[in-house]
């Protein structure tokens, strides 16, 4: 057996060195979990390094970088309530990647097959048991409609996996996973998923994710990585291992004596039951008939369930509940805390208007607007939705949503479509049967679609409709008249010289004396050189037989234009 030996430098005064004796006691099960160097320029994988020492009684100072592992220790704390807290990981990555199927792997969870479009349409949490230790994950959308759900999943994390395609590499998608890891301040395990496919090249994608600030252990960085095949389900138990191994060294503890507290993951409504929410508890325990409050909505906990849908008891630190027993819908991403007495709870919760309106740019005079009712099954996808919305062009037509909410389309969601001659779009949701009857009595449109891309796609073809049957003024030349040749009632032959633009023999006229607006005409015929064209030039003296009510005199100005159908940028 080699030992794993390098000198210890004491840092600051304060830091304990450990003592040379010692030093055998917590190197050797660095021998045995599989680093067999004492090259300086080898050291052990920083994780399986790091859980030696913590065996010992030592943490790392993260001060200290890669090559000086062994240089400095601080004791580790410990607190009474506290205990180990099952990780909460999230997994992040570009659309299309294998985020789902690497669930599936690891728990035969058929997420993908569930799913509309082949993406996973709303935030999901799940508990998995791995050598006797719970890990709970949090499953977010890759589409790029999705990105303040993947924000939202990254924070309330502990850990992030980085799901990236060995044959395809780093996306749009992943970049912004990389941002949202690093902003919420994750430890980060990366996955190169796909390494069945003979395309397959992750020495590549490991050097694109050092371009991005992401250097992978085996290039000499601190990111664990593995290898995985979701289809083959090869490198899963490696991913396990890493992320115990990557929980195990962050210390994660919870005090399960605690009131609870934690983060609404989503919110959908029973027609029956009433609003059913999920939470990830953080910290304490979660009971039946707790008294519970978030800043929009406050409630009992009547009944509660766990991520297979088991009835319940309490909830501890890390587990995902669906809740039964808030009064209204509470905003997804809100901490909840539960409260000894109703009063404390009132305090905490701040009662909100749950009726989104005007949620885009303010109407501007003369704008067209198109207003929309929105209804989805969840709050992510609704919030999924309203954000491509946004993104949508809207200088020449606005979107106005006037109501945006969860659950069935309602006799009150029609009422209001009819009163601001709105659109009714459900997404994942229909309309009950009141709410269709009263619809065809009005005649009010109802759109409903189980992928999101649709939805988007039907909603531009209503903006693209509303802007080009609108038509635009377009200014194409002046005449000057030089000389009335014959007047008869309502009609008039004039010559002229066209001095800006052009003359079409299809354009309107107006008459313009001493640059006042006097009438409007049209042009029964043009000639040039008593030729019939159809088409005048600037500088060309023309003759024009005119029908109007106004008589032309010389010297006017006679002003031509067009009108087209408004052309969308759809």
């Amino acid at each position: 057996m080699r030992w794993f030996r390098k000198p210890l430098f004491l840092l600051e005064p304060e830091v304990r060195i450990l003592p040379p004796p010692l030093i055998t006691e917590w190197v050797r099960p660095v021998t045995q979990l599989g680093a067999q160097s004492d090259d300086r320029a080898n050291p052990p994988p920083r994780l399986i390094f790091e859980k030696s020492c913590r065996k010992a009684g030592f943490c790392l100072n993260k001060q200290v970088k890669r090559g000086n592992m062994l240089n400095t220790f601080m004791p580790v704390k410990e607190s009474e309530n506290l205990i180990e807290k099952v990780p909460v990981v999230v997994i992040l990555g570009h659309v299309d990647h294998g985020k789902s199927s690497l669930l599936e792997a690891i728990k035969d969870f058929r997420i993908t097959q569930k799913e509309s479009g082949g993406i996973t349409q709303h935030i999901a949490a799940y508990e998995i048991e791995y050598k006797g230790k719970k890990i709970t994950f949090i499953d977010t959308p890759g589409h790029e409609a999705f990105s303040a759900m993947r924000s939202r999943g990254a924070k309330i994390a502990d850990i992030a996996i980085l799901v990236v395609a060995a044959e395809e590499g780093i996306k749009p998608q992943t970049k912004e996973a990389i941002d949202r890891i690093k902003e919420a301040g994750l430890q980060m395990i990366v996955a190169l998923n796909k390494i069945d496919k003979p395309e397959a090249n992750p020495q590549k994608v490991k050097g694109e994710l050092s371009k991005a600030e992401i250097v992978v252990e085996s290039l000499g960085g601190e990111i664990p990585c593995v290898e995985t095949s979701a289809i083959q389900k090869t490198g899963i138990n490696e991913l396990l291992e890493l992320i115990l191994l990557v929980s195990e060294m962050q210390e994660l503890k919870a005090d399960p004596t605690k009131q609870a507290e934690g983060v609404v993951i989503e919110t959908h409504l029973d027609e029956r039951m009433g609003f059913i929410t999920v939470l990830l508890v953080k910290d304490g325990t979660l009971k039946i008939q707790d008294i519970i409050a978030t800043q929009s909505t406050m409630g009992r906990v009547k009944n509660m369930k766990d991520y297979q849908g088991r009835s319940i008891d309490s909830a501890s630190p890390s587990q995902p509940v669906a809740v039964l027993g808030l009064e209204t819908r509470p905003l997804v991403g809100e901490i909840f805390k539960s409260f000894t007495d109703v009063e404390k709870a009132k305090e905490y919760a701040i009662k909100k208007n749950q009726a989104k309106t005007n949620l885009f740019s303010e109407t501007k005079e003369g704008q067209k607007v198109l207003n929309i009712i929105l209804r989805a099954d969840v709050v992510g996808t609704l919030e999924a939705v309203e954000g491509m919305l946004k993104s949508l062009p809207q200088e020449d037509l606005l979107i106005r949503v006037l109501k945006s909410d969860v659950g069935t389309i309602t006799e009150d969601d029609v009422k209001l479509a009819v009163a601001g001659k709105a659109k009714i779009f459900g997404f994942r949701v229909k309309p009950n049967p009141q709410a269709l009857r009263l619809a065809d009595q009005k005649r009010a449109k109802i759109f409903y679609y189980e992928v999101i891309y649709e939805l988007i796609q039907k909603v531009r073809s209503l903006m693209k409709q509303e802007i080009e049957s609108e038509t635009v003024r377009k200014d194409i030349g002046k005449m000057q008249v030089l000389k009335v040749f014959r007047t008869e009632k309502g009609r008039q032959i004039i010559g002229g010289r066209i001095i800006e633009g052009e003359v079409l023999k299809s354009a309107k006229m107006e008459i313009l004396r001493e640059d006042e607006l006097l009438s409007k005409g049209r042009i029964i015929e043009l000639q040039r050189e008593k030729k019939a064209i159809e088409r005048g030039e600037v500088n060309d003296e023309v003759g024009i037989l005119y029908e109007g009510k106004e008589r032309i005199q010389e010297d006017d100005i006679l002003n031509f234009y067009i009108e087209e159908k408004k052309k969308s940028e759809f």
